[in-house]
């Protein structure tokens, strides 16, 4: 079996948006065929949870260093821009399991 991702997914409260970002990477994944499990959190987590993660999107801005790539994906909720997040995200996480 492929190695799974383990993707996280932060906005400013770890409850709305990333619960809404969260299922939208989960089509996305499962219509790539990519194997992902998804944690959701709050961004002020982000620091002490990125050790155990592939890749972190996140809802809003953070400027913070991070050790692993970082996907702003907000446009999964808004709309704007949706496809090209969703190639963003396809070909990051693809890249992630070479």
């Amino acid at each position: 079996m492929a190695k799974e991702l383990t993707i996280l997914v932060a906005c400013g409260s770890g409850v709305a948006t990333s619960t809404v970002a969260q299922e939208a990477v989960k089509d996305i994944c499962k219509g790539a065929g990519i194997p992902a499990k998804i944690i959701k959190c709050t961004m002020s987590e982000i620091q002490s949870k990125q050790d155990d993660v592939d890749v972190i999107m996140v809802t809003t801005n953070y400027r913070k260093p991070v050790k692993k790539p970082l996907l702003k994906v907000f446009g999964l909720i808004s709309g704007i821009q949706r496809e090209a997040i969703e190639q963003e995200i396809i070909k990051t996480c693809k890249s992630l399991l070479d």
